[in-house]
C-alpha cells in the first residue's frame, strides 16, 4: 500500500497540482513516496528575497527602502543557514550570492513604491474543505486590502516572466488564491499580479466569476486524476526539457530504460 492512502483528504495547492500536471512521476516522488532532495539553489535565493520583502513591511513607511532591504539581507540569510546548515556549503561565493539578491529586490522597488500602501496580509494562509476528500490550501505572498474594499493578490517571482501566450497558466496559481479567499469571504478580488525580479515585469489581470468556476472546474479534474493514479499505482513520466533540472532524474523510468 502506497503510504500516501490513508483515511485523510488529498491536500491540494497550486504548486502541487502544476507538479501534477508537468509530470505525475515527480508527484509521485515527491508526494507519495516522500522522498528527499537537496535545497535548490535558486529556490533558496528566492526564500530569502521573499523573506526580506516580507519583513520590509515591518517598517514605517518611511523606511521603505531599497537601501534597509538591501540591509535586511544578511541577517535573514544568516537565519535561514541556521534552518539549513548545508546551505553554507551550497554558497561559495558569498559576494556573488549577495549580488544577485541585491539585484532582485532594487528591481522590485522599480516596480512598486512600498512607501505608498500598507500590506494587509503577507504570507496568508487560505484554506478551504473543498469536499470531503480534498483540503485546498496555498499560501499568498501579499494580500492587500483598500481602504474601499477592494482586494488585490500579489506574488513575487524570482524569476522571469512567461513569453507571451504562457500568462495564463501562470496566473493559475493566483485564481486558485482568488478562489480560497472569494470561497471564505465572498469577496471578489480586484486584481491579481506577478511581480516578476528577474527581468522586472508584471503580469496582471482581473478575475472574473467565470475565471473562478473554470479554475475550480481544473482544480476537480486534477484532483480526480489524481486519486485515480493512487488507486492504480500509475504514474506515467513526462519527460520535457524540465527533466534536466530534475533531481530524480537518475532514477525515473523515462531516463534509466
Amino acid at each position: 500500500m502506497l503510504p500516501y492512502v490513508s483515511n485523510q483528504p488529498l491536500r491540494l495547492s497550486p504548486s502541487r497540482v502544476s507538479e501534477f500536471e508537468n509530470c505525475p512521476q515527480l508527484y509521485k516522488y515527491r508526494v507519495i513516496d516522500q522522498l528527499p532532495q537537496p535545497p535548490s539553489l535558486d529556490a533558496e535565493r528566492g526564500t530569502l528575497v521573499h523573506t526580506v520583502l516580507h519583513d520590509l513591511f515591518e517598517n514605517a513607511p518611511a523606511d521603505r527602502t531599497p537601501q534597509s532591504a538591501i540591509e535586511l539581507l544578511p541577517s535573514r540569510w544568516q537565519a535561514q543557514m541556521a534552518e539549513k546548515p548545508e546551505l553554507m556549503e551550497m554558497v561559495t561565493n558569498e559576494k556573488e550570492w549577495f549580488d544577485r539578491a541585491e539585484s532582485l529586490l532594487r528591481t522590485y522597488f522599480t516596480l512598486e513604491d512600498p512607501q505608498s500602501f500598507e500590506a494587509t496580509h503577507r504570507e496568508l494562509h487560505l484554506e478551504n474543505d473543498f469536499s470531503d476528500e480534498i483540503y485546498l490550501h496555498g499560501y499568498v505572498d501579499r494580500l492587500d486590502v483598500a481602504p474601499t474594499g477592494e482586494v488585490r493578490i500579489v506574488d513575487y517571482k524570482t524569476g522571469k516572466a512567461p513569453k507571451p501566450g504562457w500568462e495564463e497558466k501562470a496566473l493559475f496559481q493566483l485564481r486558485v488564491y482568488a478562489l480560497l479567499y472569494f470561497k471564505t469571504h465572498n469577496v471578489l478580488p480586484r486584481l491579481l499580479q506577478l511581480i516578476y525580479l528577474g527581468d522586472g515585469k508584471v503580469v496582471k489581470s482581473t478575475p472574473t466569476l467565470t475565471d473562478l468556476a473554470a479554475t475550480e472546474k481544473v482544480l476537480k479534474r486534477v484532483a480526480s486524476d489524481i486519486f485515480a493514479s493512487i488507486e492504480k499505482d500509475y504514474w506515467p513520466p513526462k519527460p520535457s526539457r524540465l527533466c534536466d533540472w530534475c533531481f530524480f532524474k537518475s532514477i525515473c523510468p523515462a531516463h534509466t530504460s
